[in-house]
């Protein structure tokens, strides 16, 4: 799987605020914005996992 750029442009306290929360986990800022987006995803994906099988076995 190859990679891709993305540009954000975004204000210049949300930019401090990402470099704060990625310093205290010792990642840059690109790390963890790629984190959080991959974690998110996942978070979308299991949902509408968890919402097929509930629709499958007819749980309210």
């Amino acid at each position: 799987m190859g990679t891709s750029v993305l540009s954000l442009r975004m204000d210049g306290e949300l930019l401090e605020r990402l470099r704060d929360r990625a310093a205290k986990r010792g990642m840059s800022v690109q790390d963890y914005v790629v984190q959080m987006l991959v974690r998110d995803d996942f978070d979308e994906r299991f949902q509408t996992a968890v919402e097929e099988t509930e629709r499958f076995y007819g749980v309210p």
